[in-house]
């Protein structure tokens, strides 16, 4: 017997069309949680595989002051490419005292450099073609000349010689192999000059 005032409950029983919607909401939830899980595993293994790539093959150097104006100037984000034989006019990066410095490879090893008061160069008697340059000077010079290069090194010079420290000081000398970053190929930023180095 129920009690006066008292209202019995009735339990409601979804219709067909509620389990449907349901059953919908679920799948694509699970759907959706299966693409977001695997665009975000994607996403990772790419950003790990370009980090690799970037720290095995092509590092990425910011230029930090003038001595390759005008070829780069300080702010110039650069692509380089490891490994590989060096040619004359190449430009490379290396390290030297915990830094990282970008010249251009002048002479070869076993090749004679010589530089007249002018700052024109000569490599092995030949005067060396440097279009690149806007001057010339014979920059902060303490070695002898004409200077022989060692084996296994190479003679390298910044573009704006009035200004660079590079093996025409003592302090720097020629570069060794296994200083080499690698060789700079392409300019990335600022957008107004991407391309190709020369």
């Amino acid at each position: 017997m129920i009690g006066k005032g008292r209202k019995t409950k009735l339990s409601q029983v979804p219709t067909v069309a509620q389990l449907e919607g349901e059953l919908k909401r679920e799948s694509y939830r699970k759907r959706y949680n299966r693409v977001l899980r695997s665009t975000v595993y994607t996403l990772i293994t790419v950003a790990a595989a370009a980090v690799l790539v970037a720290t095995l093959f092509l590092p990425v150097l910011r230029i930090y002051g003038s001595s390759m104006t005008p070829t780069m100037v300080d702010g110039d984000i650069v692509v380089s490419v490891k490994g590989g034989a060096f040619e004359r006019g190449d430009i490379i990066a290396f390290w030297f005292n915990n830094k990282i410095l970008v010249k251009r490879v002048i002479g070869k090893p076993g090749e004679w450099v010589d530089i007249d008061e002018d700052g024109n160069v000569s490599v092995d008697g030949k005067p060396l073609s440097e279009p690149y340059l806007t001057e010339r000077a014979l920059g902060e010079c303490d070695i002898r000349l004409p200077y022989q290069v060692p084996d296994g090194r190479i003679f390298v010079m910044g573009d704006h010689r009035s200004t660079s420290s590079d093996s025409r000081n003592s302090a720097v000398g020629c570069v060794a192999e296994e200083q080499i970053v690698g060789k700079l190929v392409f300019r990335v930023w600022p957008l107004a000059v991407f391309g190709p180095l020369k």
